[in-house]
């Protein structure tokens, strides 16, 4: 028998261990995000794909959150392969001043994108408009989403925003109702366990501290 508690012991030592999504994340301007619930008689998992900005790493990369009880490789919380580079052309559209807009198309994962943004442009925010207008190319695909959990693990929960934790003040995944709510989830199957009070936080202009460092 699956237990809420066990899901959300899994999350809060990933917090621990500064491996559960921190939206605050100074490395990482905050630009889209995305949760997935997936659920069996006997298995649970849980992928949340958070979309950033990374300066130093020169790129826009989707960071895939991966738990369970039934992982096909790794440990819960995510490593390299979880690390998902999303522009293909990268040195054509950062300017010679670093996180400036040089202009022209983006070429995310070999389809050629023409955005509505001038040369000399922030990138953060050029990118925060490619997610807007082409969030899928951005989000993983249901290869990506399986690389480390059971393909024929059903999903039972997709969500597109949700009230995220503010680790940053120490509240822990299992003190979230939303998380809370989706180990019950996790655990029973039943959907509709996940039904929130609190409205969502998860857009970009909630964590003004991303990116920040």
């Amino acid at each position: 028998m699956m237990r809420s508690a066990d899901v959300l012991d899994q999350l809060d030592a990933a917090a621990e261990e500064l491996l559960f999504p921190d939206l605050n994340n100074g490395y990482y301007y905050a630009v889209d995000v995305r949760l997935h619930a997936h659920h069996d008689a006997s298995r649970w998992a849980l992928v949340v794909e958070a979309v950033g900005y990374s300066p130093r790493a020169r790129n826009l990369i989707d960071v895939l959150h991966v738990y369970g009880n039934c992982l096909t490789q790794g440990e819960p919380g995510y490593d390299n392969g979880d690390f998902l580079d999303r522009v293909d052309n990268w040195d054509d559209i950062e300017h010679d001043e670093p996180e400036i807009y040089r202009g022209g198309p983006i070429v995310v994962r070999g389809q050629e994108i023409s955005v509505a943004a001038e040369p000399g442009e922030e990138l953060v925010d050029v990118l925060r408009r490619l997610a807007r207008d082409h969030r899928e190319l951005l989000l993983a695909n249901d290869v990506e989403l399986r690389r480390r959990i059971p393909a024929d693990l059903p999903e039972v929960l997709r969500l597109d925003q949700w009230h995220h934790p503010i680790l940053t003040d120490g509240v822990r995944p299992s003190e979230s109702e939303t998380f809370h709510q989706i180990a019950d989830v996790l655990s029973t199957g039943d959907v509709a366990r996940y039904a929130p009070s609190q409205p969502p936080n998860t857009h970009w202009s909630n964590w003004p501290d991303s990116g920040s460092l």
